[in-house]
């Protein structure tokens, strides 16, 4: 004859509730998984899946900006002139030879052109290698929802430099090329 615990059959709805509740949490999220935040890995905060929705609620400058669930973003491979005074502002002066009020005000019109693109949208965000900068923001590539790649179109209008930081290197040769034909081509920035 089997001997049973007393109480072990107490414990199986108890059991089968959790299990069902688990399985209900899960199905909501995955269904509304737009308005979730990134996923973070509990060791160094990086990103652990390829791409992420979001929406930007602010534009802080020509390639950074800021989504609902707080984070903010840089995009890789492009650089904008800055639109207010610090320290990178001071390193650029020297770099492009070019005096802090004009790298402000080109740093406003590539702000504009930003704005006009992205602001109240909804984006797809791709990572490459690196996820974060040294400031904590993500770094990536963003779309908007018709596939317009956000960063491309920035340098192909003539608003952004090229800016090739290893190991997120994907598409530094197109931006590059962009670059040099929107210079060729007068557009945006260059059109002065």
């Amino acid at each position: 004859m089997r001997h049973r615990h007393p109480q072990s059959g107490k414990f199986q709805p108890v059991v089968f509730l959790i299990a069902f509740v688990i399985f209900i949490v899960a199905t909501i999220v995955t269904a509304n998984n737009k308005s979730l935040p990134p996923v973070k890995s509990s060791v160094q905060g990086e990103i652990t899946t390829s791409s992420v929705r979001a929406h930007v609620i602010n534009v802080y400058d020509g390639d950074t900006i800021k989504l609902s669930n707080g984070e903010k973003v840089r995009f890789i491979g492009i650089d904008t002139p800055e639109l207010h005074n610090n320290p990178k502002l001071a390193h650029d002066v020297k770099k492009l030879g070019i005096d802090a009020e004009t790298i402000k005000k080109m740093g406003a019109r590539s702000y504009e052109f930003t704005r006009d693109l992205l602001a109240d949208h909804d984006v797809r965000l791709e990572f490459d290698t690196q996820s974060r900068d040294r400031y904590g923001r993500l770094l990536a590539y963003v779309y908007l929802d018709d596939g317009t790649f956000v960063n491309e179109e920035i340098i192909r209008n003539g608003y952004a430099y090229p800016m090739r930081i290893a190991p997120n290197t994907k598409h530094a040769a197109d931006f590059k090329a962009l670059y040099e034909k929107a210079q060729a081509n007068k557009r945006g920035l260059w059109s002065q």
